[in-house]
């Protein structure tokens, strides 16, 4: 259990970051890096793009990653189908001699018998 929590938390952690890089980055190629213009900059315009950039690439890389190990860290038994647990309700009433209720419809044109 503590597992999947804490990949959920990276997992949204992940999507926060990759969110506000996003936004950061201008899709004319402007945005954060056209801020940076000087030319004495330690980081000129094209170092910002090529930065951000990777760091896109590499937050979708990580969430998809995160999304696919998730799958085996998520709790088993906890969630069943509809169909499992009527089945197994099924079976536990025959177990228990109870007559099984079928919570199935007749096929149409049929007649139900009145008990």
């Amino acid at each position: 259990m503590g597992g999947y929590i804490l990949v959920s938390v990276l997992i949204l952690i992940t999507c926060g970051l990759l969110t506000l890089v996003v936004l950061v980055q201008n899709s004319k190629g402007g945005g954060l890096a056209s801020n940076f213009a000087g030319s004495n900059q330690i980081m000129g315009v094209r170092k910002t793009a090529d930065f951000l950039e990777k760091s896109t690439w590499s937050l979708a890389v990580v969430l998809l990653v995160l999304s696919l190990f998730s799958i085996f860290v998520i709790p088993r038994g906890v969630a069943t189908t509809s169909t499992n647990s009527s089945t197994e309700l099924r079976r536990q009433q025959e177990a228990a001699g109870q007559k099984a209720v079928d919570f199935q419809a007749p096929p149409a044109g049929t007649e139900v018998p009145a008990e």
